[in-house]
C-alpha cells in the first residue's frame, strides 16, 4: 500500500473517531466520575467493537442490511433502546464522585456493545469502506481497520482525559449534576438522530 492512501486513511480514522458521539460522550462522563483507568477500560472495548464492525462491515455486513430491512429496524431501535437507558442512568446521577465506583463504571462490553449500536460507527464504516477500499478487498480492509485501531483508541481516550481533566473542577456534586444531565440531553438527542436520520 502506498503512502497516498495510508495518509488519507488515516485522516478519515483520526476525523470519525475524535468527533463527538455517544461513545466520546460516555468517554467523557468517565473521566470526570472514575479513575481514568476505567475509562480506558471503555475505550479498549469501543475501539474493539470498532474494528469488529468496521471489519464486518467490509466484508458485507451492510449488503445485509440493506437487503433484510428488518434487520437495520431492530439495530435502529435497539440503539435508541440502550442509548436512551445510558442517558437515563446519566440524569439521574446524584452527582457524588465515588470513592470506590469500580463496578458502575461503564466496562469493556457496554464500550463493545456501544459501537454496534452507535450510528455514527455504522456510518463511518460504510463511507471509509466505500472511500477508501476495493469492494470485499481484504487485504485493504485489514490496513485500514489496522490505521483505525490505535486512531480510534487513542481519539476515545483523549476524552477520557478530558473528563479526568475537568474533574478537577467538578467537585461540588451541583456542578456534575449539570454537567451530566448535559451529556444525558446529548445523548438523548442522539437518540432522535436514529429515529428521524
Amino acid at each position: 500500500m502506498s503512502l497516498s492512501l495510508i495518509l488519507p486513511m488515516s485522516a478519515f480514522a483520526l476525523a470519525a473517531s475524535i468527533s463527538p458521539g455517544p461513545v466520546n460522550l460516555v468517554c467523557l462522563s468517565s473521566g470526570t466520575r472514575y479513575p481514568v483507568s476505567r475509562g480506558l477500560i471503555f475505550v479498549t472495548g469501543a475501539t474493539l467493537g470498532f474494528i469488529a464492525l468496521f471489519v464486518a462491515v467490509g466484508l458485507g455486513l451492510y449488503s445485509l442490511l440493506t437487503m433484510v430491512p428488518m434487520l437495520e429496524t431492530l439495530l435502529r431501535w435497539g440503539g435508541v433502546a440502550f442509548l436512551l437507558y445510558l442517558s437515563i442512568k446519566l440524569a439521574m446521577d446524584s452527582g457524588q464522585l465515588p470513592e470506590t465506583g469500580v463496578d458502575k463504571a461503564p466496562g469493556f462490553g457496554t464500550g463493545a456493545i456501544m459501537q454496534w449500536l452507535n450510528p455514527k460507527a455504522w456510518l463511518a464504516s460504510a463511507s471509509g469502506i466505500g472511500a477508501y477500499t476495493s469492494a470485499n478487498d481484504l487485504n485493504q480492509i485489514l490496513l485500514f481497520a489496522s490505521l483505525y485501531l490505535p486512531i480510534c483508541w487513542l481519539s476515545l481516550a483523549c476524552w477520557v482525559y478530558a473528563g479526568a481533566f475537568l474533574r478537577r473542577y467538578v467537585q461540588r456534586p451541583v456542578v456534575l449534576m449539570a454537567i451530566n444531565r448535559t451529556l444525558a440531553l446529548l445523548l438523548a438527542i442522539s437518540c432522535l438522530y436514529l429515529v428521524i436520520g
